[in-house]
């Protein structure tokens, strides 16, 4: 199947800036969806494809800066791109340290914008498949058996199968044959491995423990 097309969107209030930039994207084969305002962009239907945002700094309706801060309190990751015509040193630091790509004050190089936003549609390429990804091992996760998610997580730990044993009062053979199953629905080849796979899931990182014998 082919992979959706990025999509750049682009929000100003200033229309001739709006088709400047629909212009430069489009002659290099980017996809742009432009909006005259924040509610535009918040009520435009938008594909699940990477993408990037171009980003007024003063807008009508408020900062972008401020609405920076909104998509974040909102869940809507995507890489912002700043431009301004009035933009300082401090606007700059602070749209930076929010997660912001690149901010650029206006009149910019159309070779550093374009930069910028494919720069941009990699990040959100990358975090789009990073949460597939995570998606995916939850799901896994969620067919553990409440005593296979024990065993993962003393397996983890760095406990061996004696001591998984003697925690939870099973045999050694009856562990080994959760782990076996742990290590199969969670699709993973090493203990190294399952540690990463916790890890990603959120859980707690035990301290390690002897290891002991291995049963």
């Amino acid at each position: 199947m082919k992979p959706p097309a990025p999509i750049v969107y682009v929000v100003d209030d200033d229309p001739s800036v709006r088709e400047a930039i629909r212009n430069l994207l489009e002659s290099v084969a980017l996809v742009a969806r432009t909006c005259g305002s924040t509610a535009e962009f918040l009520n435009t239907v938008r594909p699940d494809s990477p993408s990037c945002l171009i980003l007024d700094i003063r807008l009508p309706e408020g900062s972008g800066l401020d609405f920076q801060a909104e998509l974040m309190q909102r869940g809507i990751h995507i890489p912002i791109v700043f431009i301004t015509g009035h933009g300082d040193v401090e606007m700059s630091v602070r749209a930076m340290k929010a997660g912001a790509v690149e901010f650029f004050t206006k009149p910019f190089r159309d070779q550093e914008l374009l930069e910028s936003i494919y720069h941009a549609i990699e990040l959100d390429r990358t975090y789009r498949q990073q949460q597939a990804e995570l998606r995916s091992i939850r799901t896994r996760y969620t067919f553990l058996t409440p005593r296979e998610s024990e065993v993962m997580m003393l397996v983890v730990a760095g406990m061996s199968n004696k001591q998984i044993a003697s925690a939870i009062g099973i045999r050694q053979a009856t562990v080994k044959f959760h782990r076996g199953k742990v290590m199969r629905k969670m699709q993973v080849d090493s203990v190294a491995d399952l540690v990463r796979t916790a890890e990603r899931l959120g859980m707690p990182r035990p301290k390690s423990r002897s290891s002991g014998t291995n049963g």
